[in-house]
């Protein structure tokens, strides 16, 4: 597999043979403001530019929304995409919004869902704890399984619990991309991975690759690469956990 980092959350997958867009954040720098009740005010979304043109983005086979937040899939994403393109989200109530946009090929992501030979399949996560659930909603990551490619979870919007331990347990994967830079609110605790929730998804997964992404775009999102990158070191996860640069791309 090729994978390649966005933006954010946003990834380039070539899986299998084909070409995956995931979770597209396509805004210019700096259009949109700061999410409210959350620190860095004086900071607007996103707060770096696309490495590549949106024209190339765009390029795929298929695009998987885990969730509809915008820093997910916003309004130059949903102006850019061609509206044939097949389109993976979570659940029905996402599939109803998205049909909303013109789009024309939208299914819900199941256990056992088939694309062009290629298996994609729904976990669940929890984008934070307590309370803040009520506002954060309902999110899920995917596994991609083909016979020719190692198996890749892509976590999205989750915190460390029990639905990410599951996955692994259940699906084992050999390559796992977790959304970081500890996301916060005023109040209500993280809602994505902290250094220390990437620490716990290395120990259930030891043997496989881990690759952290949604970090420093985002005025909410708290943890810096530097600093995760000094953890790692700290802790001897340099080797086992990989923290690419916006257009950085792995072939694994």
């Amino acid at each position: 597999m090729n994978l390649t980092l966005i933006r954010n959350a946003t990834l380039k997958l070539n899986y299998g043979g084909k070409t995956f867009l995931i979770d597209p954040f396509l805004a210019e720098k700096e259009t949109i403001p700061p999410f409210p009740k959350t620190p860095n005010q004086d900071k607007s979304n996103p707060m770096v530019s696309l490495p590549t043109s949106i024209e190339e983005i765009v390029k795929a086979d298929a695009v998987v929304v885990t969730h509809l937040h915008p820093d997910h899939f916003d309004e130059v994403a949903i102006k850019n995409i061609p509206k044939e393109i097949p389109i993976y989200a979570q659940n029905e109530k996402d599939v109803s919004e998205i049909k909303k946009y013109g789009f024309q090929v939208i299914e819900a992501l199941s256990k056992n869902t088939n694309f062009k030979g290629i298996t994609l399949s729904k976990t669940n996560g929890k984008h934070g704890r307590g309370e803040i659930l009520k506002f954060t909603g309902e999110v899920c990551g995917v596994i991609f399984d083909h016979p020719s490619e190692q198996k890749l979870y892509i976590a999205g919007d989750t915190i460390w619990s029990s639905d990410v331990e599951e996955a692994i347990t259940t699906h084992e994967p050999e390559v796992i991309v977790v959304n970081s830079g500890a996301a916060q609110f005023l109040e209500g605790g993280p809602i994505t991975m902290t250094k220390e929730d990437i620490y716990a998804t290395n120990k259930a997964a030891p043997a496989a690759k881990i690759i952290v992404v949604h970090m420093e775009s985002l005025n909410h999102c708290l943890l810096s690469r530097s600093e995760l990158q000094q953890f790692l070191l700290e802790n001897e996860l340099t080797k086992d956990v990989l923290v690419p640069s916006d257009g950085e791309t792995y072939t694994l």
